[in-house]
């Protein structure tokens, strides 16, 4: 899917049994599994990898490829203080 090829794969988690599981949004097809040692740690991880930090995009940006979103956020903030 080419939405996939130029923004990476959106992936939910889930926990099925012991067995934790992620399956693409976008529905491309990518998936994976992997097995642990109680159902209550595979619940723990997919509860903490199913995460969308959207509204911190801006204040927690890469330093590489949202560098300039995240000057942006510096400058609007330090005139909103002003």
């Amino acid at each position: 899917m080419l939405r996939c090829r130029l923004l990476g794969h959106r992936y939910r988690f889930f926990s099925v049994g012991n067995s934790l599981e992620w399956r693409c949004a976008r529905g491309c097809g990518a998936e994976g599994s992997k097995k642990y040692a109680s159902a209550q740690d595979a619940d723990r991880y997919a509860r903490a990898f199913d995460l969308e930090d959207r509204a911190d995009l801006g204040r927690r940006a890469p330093l590489v490829g949202l560098f300039p979103l995240r000057l942006w956020r510096a400058l609007r903030s330090r005139r909103q203080q002003s």
